[in-house]
């Protein structure tokens, strides 16, 4: 018998992302992305953003479904993102979904973003083992998750404490008069850079903060550090080594998010890590993750950068799994939920 075939909607932010998925076979993964649109604002702007999706829904659907030869009468299920999430796109998307729901009297299930962020992983490697740790980093999170069931039961066990790792790329790149959105340009910077040049401060890293947030992220104060090197290094009438400040301030980012995963692999006797959100595409987090996890004996997932980025791939996956492992549907009048806990899979 065939796995049921589930359609994904995702609209937390800017991209409206609509997917097939079929067991953990993808067929089909559609994007429309609205970034062109907000970069002259150096962010995202959540009203523009809604408009985009309302105006691209549609013909994002019939992309979707004419790209992978699916009649929608096939669907068995519609999953869509209901947190976390911008409030009015995550309604947009959740209207979207209700609609199709009640139009092809399918079961509606509202899932989790941050944890769709490492499902899609299973789309690429196949199945999550019993116990895995996931790192899912991106402009508005970064988050530690402990999974012993992707559908049925994860745990956050740190997070962080104010500018997430993407959000400070972006925030260092408009320091440094880079365009919107900062990551990839600091990023390519970086590799023409010096990681060692500046010893930029490692967020909750002293023995003080370890027994209360030995797993929370906090980059509010790397990214200070790094405009007061900079500011310094103006007011002094020197110029600023773009390159080298790029590059080690990747390098405090990376270091950070890595030591705190691999610790938390060890504490919790976990060998496989999944890393997962648009931050995940940064290359020296690829690099320092995959050799610290050889180190350590410890199997790194990482799904190709096009998974990275939000997506429908990941939503359709996470739909796909909480209905094969017998999750009830959810309601018809779910809410969006801005601040969706991690503990919540699905509403």
């Amino acid at each position: 018998m065939a796995e049921p075939l589930v359609l994904g909607i995702e609209t937390s932010c800017d991209e409206t992302g609509v997917a097939l998925v079929r067991g953990n076979e993808l067929l089909v993964d559609a994007v429309a992305s609205s970034m062109e649109e907000h970069a002259r604002y150096g962010g995202i702007i959540p009203e523009v953003a809604s408009r985009a999706h309302l105006e691209a829904m549609i013909p994002t659907i019939q992309k979707a479904l004419g790209e992978a030869d699916v009649d929608l009468s096939e669907v068995d299920a519609v999953a869509v993102t209901a947190g976390p999430g911008l409030v009015g796109p995550l309604t947009i998307g959740a209207s979207a979904a209700k609609a199709l729901s009640i139009g092809l009297n399918k079961p509606l299930y509202g899932v989790n973003h941050v944890i769709g962020h490492a499902c899609v992983d299973q789309l690429v490697d196949g199945p999550l083992p019993e116990r895995a740790m996931a790192l899912v980093v991106s402009g508005g999170h970064s988050s530690l998750l402990m999974v012993n069931d992707i559908a049925t039961d994860v745990t956050e066990l740190g997070s962080t404490l104010d500018d997430a790792a993407g959000e400070a790329f972006d925030k260092v790149g408009r320091l440094l008069g880079l365009p919107y959105p900062g990551g990839p340009h600091i990023d390519r910077l970086a590799r023409e850079g010096d990681p060692t040049a500046i010893r930029f401060p490692r967020g909750l890293t002293a023995a003080k903060d370890q027994a209360k947030h030995a797993y929370d992220f906090s980059f509010s104060g790397l990214k200070t550090a790094v405009a007061r090197w900079v500011e310094a290094r103006t007011d002094a009438g020197q110029a600023i080594p773009v390159h080298d400040v790029a590059a080690s301030f990747a390098e405090a980012v990376a270091d950070v998010l890595t030591a705190k995963t691999i610790a938390a692999c060890h504490k919790h006797g976990v060998d496989t890590l999944v890393i997962g959100g648009g931050f995940s595409a940064n290359s020296q987090l690829r690099e320092m993750a995959a050799k610290r996890c050889a180190e350590a004996g410890i199997d790194l997932r990482i799904p190709p950068i096009r998974y990275c980025t939000d997506n429908g791939a990941m939503i359709a996956a996470l739909g796909s799994a909480v209905l094969r492992a017998g999750v009830a549907p959810s309601s018809l009048d779910i809410p969006v939920d801005s601040s969706m806990p991690l503990t919540t899979i699905t509403v």
